[in-house]
């Protein structure tokens, strides 16, 4: 079997591999309305939303919030704290898939042709 000179190969297998390293990340932020959450946690300055908050800015009920926060947590984009019965969301900046979906777009745009 002849062997591939591509210099795209490396770049291409690399890629792969950052995909498979953040896909439940990726899915979990993939969905529109789990973007509307992340953008309004962010909004209020990633100091912590309640999900009250959350439902009337994204006009969902509590419990289809609930449902969204849970994905994002169980993926890791979302982090919770917890103030007696009040419950915090924030956006989980120091995730290492936020680097690394940095880094595949970064590859992606770079790949050249041959």
């Amino acid at each position: 079997m002849a062997e591939n000179n591509n210099p795209n190969i490396k770049s291409v297998q690399e890629i792969a591999n950052q995909f498979s390293e953040s896909s439940s990340f990726l899915n979990a932020i993939s969905d529109g309305i789990r973007q509307d959450i992340i953008l309004e946690i962010l909004k209020d300055g990633n100091k912590g939303t309640r999900v009250g908050e959350l439902a009337k800015h994204c006009n969902l009920s509590r419990p289809a919030v609930s449902h969204h926060l849970q994905i994002l947590r169980d993926a890791g984009v979302l982090s919770m704290r917890s103030e007696g019965t009040k419950n915090y969301y924030f956006v989980n900046t120091d995730r290492k898939e936020w680097k690394t979906i940095s880094k595949l777009c970064e590859n992606i745009y770079n790949i050249r042709t041959v």
